[in-house]
């Protein structure tokens, strides 16, 4: 006698898995790494490499405790744990880093019921608890000088270095926001295999262009500098937490430009990408609801109202 399995819609499955997105993911990161070794040394792999473990080691073990099956293999938590460590300074102890991936991982990722159920992506949520509560490891800026380094402030504070050094990444800063360009690169890669679209990376970057343009400020300084292009390109497009329409990722940009820019010139903060995601991320719901398109067929409300 045959059998037959009976599964929930949609019935039709295509190549695109949770762990393909992921290895993308991972592969465009590789340029900001390799930026990373060049101007900070092997132990920014070692950080990288560390956050990336500790972070399969939190879900694992989440896992074991919450009786559920083992998600590692979907590769999320890696990609959590090394881009935690893209906002994390070269110097910072390991043992702070193990803190950040755990609240990257436990507190805002399986907590919430794993992955697809977080509100807010867990690397800017651990980035944020790691700057509120060891603001002086979070704060330690180093830049290669020769073959020493040196513990400076980033270029967002200091507005000292260059276009040039802006986008190759000789500047102080985290470890994978410094180099524009490896970022570009990578944000290249994941529009070509289909990961992202430009929506939100675009407008986000547009928006804090013209608004620096408008109060004053040097835009080209604005876009180069600081955690804009990582958060634009790998924090912006979380599928998870960001809008699931391209018109609400428009608007999302938009909302992560104006408050970065806020953040950056009027409040007692250099920087505003992470705290800019982190808010829109919470209206995201919200975003969705009023961006989202009518059913084929179906007829809108106050449509409705007149025929009845």
């Amino acid at each position: 006698m045959k059998e037959y399995t009976v599964s929930p819609s949609p019935h039709m499955r295509g190549s695109v898995t949770t762990p393909r997105i992921m290895l993308h993911v991972i592969i465009a990161t590789v340029p900001a790494m390799i930026a990373s070794a060049v101007f900070f040394g092997w132990r920014a792999l070692t950080l990288i490499g560390f956050c990336a473990v500790t972070a399969m080691v939190w879900e694992r073990l989440c896992c074991l405790i919450m009786k559920r099956p083992d998600s590692t293999d979907d590769l999320s938590a890696l990609v959590t744990g090394v881009l935690l460590a893209f906002n994390l300074p070269v110097s910072l102890p390991l043992w702070i880093a193990a803190i950040g991936t755990f609240v990257s991982i436990v507190i805002v990722k399986m907590l919430f019921g794993g992955l697809g159920q977080n509100f807010a992506n867990p690397a800017i949520v651990g980035r944020i608890v790691l700057t509120l509560s060891f603001t002086g490891y979070m704060t330690s800026w180093t830049v290669p000088k020769g073959l020493d380094a040196v513990t400076t402030a980033t270029p967002l504070v200091s507005g000292t270095a260059s276009y040039t050094d802006l986008f190759l990444g000789r500047c102080g800063g985290c470890l994978g926001e410094t180099s524009a360009l490896a970022l570009l690169i990578g944000g290249a890669y994941l529009v070509i295999t289909g990961v992202i679209t430009l929506h939100a990376p675009v407008s986000f970057i547009v928006t804090v262009y013209m608004f620096s343009a408008i109060v004053g400020e040097d835009p080209i300084y604005q876009m180069l500098s600081g955690g804009l292009m990582l958060g634009a390109i790998f924090m912006a497009t979380d599928y998870v937490t960001t809008p699931i329409t391209s018109k609400g990722r428009v608007v999302f940009g938009i909302g992560c430009g104006v408050i970065t820019c806020v953040i950056r010139f009027w409040c007692n903060a250099p920087e505003g990408v992470s705290y800019s995601i982190l808010l829109m991320n919470i209206v995201t719901p919200y975003i969705d609801m009023f961006t989202r398109k009518r059913a084929f067929g179906g007829i809108r409300r106050k449509d409705k109202e007149a025929l009845q």
